[in-house]
Formats: C-alpha cells, structure tokens, sequence
C-alpha cells in the first residue's frame, strides 16, 4: 500500500472514529487545562497544575477545577496562594481525580494532551508528586482533536499556533483566550483567574472545532492534493467515502444499461 493510499485509510479511519464519538457524544467530554510554563525549566520539575476544565460534548454542562477556587473557599487572598500552592494543587487534583473515577468509560477529546510535558501524564505526575493516587483514563479511551485534523486534511491545513489560526480562520469568539506565552506570564504575576477563565474558554472552542469537522464546514488552508494527495490510485477510494460520486456512479451505469437496450431495439 503507497503513501497516498494510507493517507486515505487513515483520513477515513479518523473521520470514523469522529462520528461514532459524535453519535455517543453523552459519553464524550472535552478536557483541558493549563499550567505553569513547560519550557525553561532547568530544575527539571514538571509545571504546577492551575486549572482543568471538563465539558460534556452533548450537554455542554462544565465542570472546572482551580487552585483560585479552593483558595477562595479557604478565604485565602490571592497573595498568599504561592506559600500554599502545593496543598491548594492537591485538593483541586483531589477534586478532578474523584470526577474522572465517577466517569470511567467515558470517553475524553483534548488538544494535543500527549506526554509527561503537557498531558494526561503531566496530571497524573503531579498528583504522584503531591503523595495523590491518580485514576488512570485508558488509552483507548483518549481522543487527540489536533492529531485528529492533521490526518484529515493534511500536515500543512493550517499555520502554527494551530489552534489560533483555527480560530481566526473560522471566527471563533476568542474572549479570554490566552496563547501559551500569555499564560505563563499570568501564572508568574499571579494571575490565576485569567488562567482559568483561559482553560474555560479553550474547552468552549475545542467542541465547536469537533462539530464543524463532523459537518466538514471547518474552514482551513489545505488544498485539494493536501487531503487526498496527487495519485490516480487514490480515485476509487474517495469514490467509496463519498456518496455523491457513487450516486453519479450508478446513474451514469443505469444511463448506459438503457441507452444500450434503445439502441439494441
């Protein structure tokens, strides 16, 4: 199998997958969060958590979780919540770990949540970090958005920070969005409420990116040979994905059969 032709699998694959996740969508909850600056780090130390946020994909229903908040139940003042972080991080990872344990088998769409740096490891070290007991969320049951459209309409669909071209590119209300610079310099002065304002605005756009792909009117920069590639050996399956074309397809063969009986009579 060539180059093109797997590129074609894997576009049909994804797109499948996209659909069987939309038609159980009460299941599927969109997560992100944001953290201390990953980059820069001589000590090593992987970034403190500030906010997580969970979005049901049917519902749209949000469950956040911050260090500001439980601060705030303490009635500890934002000043003081460096001196505290640790056990502040510990009841709001406390508080998403009991949510991921009352959803286990739900399924759980991100943005590039991949690795110890920024991911689902990333949280679950942290937690290790602060003496917590993470509960797991399967492998199976993790679905990367951003990989997700790279294999649907090509490396190249859009510029670099995607997800801020993407927005621009669609006109996505971008209010309180804060790009990865923007948000370690809210955490080094503090500011942990644009933080987490950021994280909810974020889990809003990513299942509006979700449902415009599954209706394809996500607009992008790929090209025609960016998605299906230049081959000729690539026409029959794109015939098979789309309807249209083996509609066209058997009319032109229904138009042939009675052609030929006319001409033959």
């Amino acid at each position: 199998m060539g180059p093109e032709l797997k590129r074609i699998k894997r576009r049909k694959k994804t797109k499948d997958k996209l659909n069987e996740l939309y038609e159980k969508s009460e299941t599927v909850l969109i997560i992100h969060y944001s953290c201390e600056s990953f980059y820069d780090r001589p000590n090593g130390k992987t970034p403190r958590i500030t906010s997580i946020a969970v979005r049901n994909l049917s519902s749209g229903q949000t469950e956040s979780f911050s260090i500001h908040k439980i601060a705030e139940l303490k009635g500890l003042p934002p000043q003081n919540i460096p001196q505290e972080y640790d056990s502040l991080e510990k009841e709001m990872l406390d508080e998403y770990f009991n949510f991921v344990q009352s959803h286990q088998g739900h399924y759980w769409v991100h943005w590039n949540m991949r690795d110890i740096n920024y991911g689902f490891q990333a949280i679950e070290h942290r937690y290790r970090i602060l003496n917590g007991e993470p509960i797991k969320v399967e492998e199976a049951n993790k679905f990367d958005l951003a990989r997700a459209l790279i294999a649907i309409y090509g490396i190249g669909y859009i510029g670099h920070p995607r997800l801020q071209k993407l927005i621009l590119k669609n006109k996505i209300t971008d209010i309180g969005f804060l790009n990865g610079q923007q948000e370690a310099d809210a955490f080094e002065s503090g500011d942990y409420v644009k933080l987490h304002q950021s994280t909810l605005r974020k889990v809003d756009i990513l299942p509006n990116l979700f449902e415009r792909t599954i209706d394809e009117s996500l607009k992008t920069n790929a090209r025609w040979k960016d998605i299906y590639g230049a081959s000729p050996v690539i026409i029959g399956e794109i015939i098979k994905e789309h309807w249209v074309f083996s509609l066209l397809g058997l009319v032109a063969i229904f138009f042939g059969i009675v052609t030929g009986i006319a001409f033959f009579f």
